[in-house]
């Protein structure tokens, strides 16, 4: 059984949690931490300098407000939203936070994911503890 658990949202998958709080609620230890975590994905860098600080401020705001009411009737979920590349700022929060267990959705991979990856296939392959991917 797990005691800490993050469980990644995409931003335009939020509506789907359920399956993977019922993956996390079955492999959870009791008094085990569930955190979800969204990650908004980085624009390239000749245009984020042309865009304010406030913009990307209030994307993670507002990120954390749907994470908050899609999560409303579980208060022992803590949430937060960030933005990166989201594989990356995965893996990274997980080393940082001491996470033993990832549970992360996936969709059928398409031909784009073969020559570039998943971000839930990159998570598989980098994250330092185990990963349950829920498609």
């Amino acid at each position: 059984m797990h005691r800490k658990i993050l469980i990644p949202v995409a931003p335009d998958h939020v509506e789907a949690i359920a399956d993977s709080m019922a993956v996390a609620r079955a492999l959870a230890a009791e008094g085990a931490e569930i955190h979800a975590l969204s990650v908004l994905e980085v624009i390239p860098l000749y245009v984020a300098a042309e865009v304010p600080l406030e913009v990307y401020e209030r994307s993670c705001a507002d990120m954390r407000d749907k994470l908050t009411e899609a999560f409303r009737d579980m208060p022992d979920v803590r949430v937060r939203a960030v933005t990166g590349s989201p594989a990356a700022t995965i893996v990274e929060t997980v080393r940082a936070h001491g996470f033993d267990l990832v549970v992360i959705r996936s969709h059928r991979p398409g031909l784009q994911d073969w020559f570039l990856g998943s971000t839930a296939g990159r998570v598989v392959r980098h994250a330092p503890c185990s990963v349950h991917v829920v498609r």
